[in-house]
């Protein structure tokens, strides 16, 4: 399989970025993409020339680290897939196609198809803490949790902080995330006590980090490679606002 790319190079933050046309030949369909790059960076590299930075790690769609923009699609073609876990097998030969980092006033590039994206830590960082009472650890069973709840709150946890959500929004919102990172919590027992402070705080802060608002695109559960709903959202909303409305000094003015 023979494909052409085109690639955004930049070579750091403030500098100026081009798109730069690669042919890159003898693909295998058992191939995932980010192996496909690595055939092109050693072909580079072999060249003498400077290999594409991106990111990854687990390759596993675990850990978040990957993404960036496949023809216009967050991740790529294949819905519920991360960058590390889609293959080749999903191209044909002899396209072309178009690989640039996500567009974001709070994700600035770094270089090339590389993002800052450590806004999300802050937010996460905003949530504070959860109280752990010391002593010995209780009996599992004896805080009975709804099914539900439970099935809900996996599903939230189940955000692995990739930024495809941020990237497919036409207002680049973060609300997506954040409304996971705040559901996760707040359905279960433990998040109970800082529920109220833990939305505020994570939903100023992200406000704060110049992320757009939502206005329900659905876009983001689209490109969301773990199928997360904006339901999530719905119930990041309802925390906030009843914790503006009992808490007006932190959060609203409580009318």
């Amino acid at each position: 399989m023979n494909l052409v790319l085109h690639i955004w190079r930049q070579k750091a933050p403030q500098a100026e970025g081009v798109f730069t046309r690669y042919e890159v030949r003898g693909i295998t369909p058992e191939m995932s993409f980010l192996e496909m790059l690595d055939v092109l960076n050693e072909r580079l590299t072999s060249e003498g020339n400077s290999p594409i930075a991106f990111e990854s790690d687990c390759r596993e769609g675990i850990c978040g680290t990957c993404g960036f923009m496949i023809d216009g699609i967050a991740h790529g073609p294949a819905a519920g897939t991360a960058v590390c876990q889609l293959h080749m097998r999903h191209f044909t030969d002899g396209m072309e196609l178009t690989l640039e980092p996500w567009r974001a006033r709070a994700f600035p590039v770094l270089k090339d198809l590389v993002v800052d994206r450590s806004a999300l830590d802050r937010i996460i960082a905003a949530g504070g803490f959860v109280t752990a009472p010391t002593g010995a650890a209780t009996e599992a069973n004896v805080a009975r949790v709804p099914k539900q709840s439970i099935e809900a709150a996996m599903d939230a946890a189940a955000c692995i902080g990739c930024g495809a959500c941020v990237a497919a929004c036409p207002n680049a919102s973060a609300a997506l995330f954040t409304g996971a990172k705040i559901a996760h919590l707040g359905l279960l027992p433990q998040g109970q006590p800082e529920r109220e402070r833990r939305a505020i705080g994570m939903v100023k802060q992200m406000d704060a980090e110049s992320f757009g608002n939502c206005s329900w695109h659905g876009e983001c559960q689209e490109a969301c490679p773990k199928r997360i709903s904006i339901d999530v959202i719905a119930r990041m909303n309802r925390d906030y606002l009843r914790a503006a409305i009992a808490r007006p000094s932190d959060g609203g003015d409580g009318s």
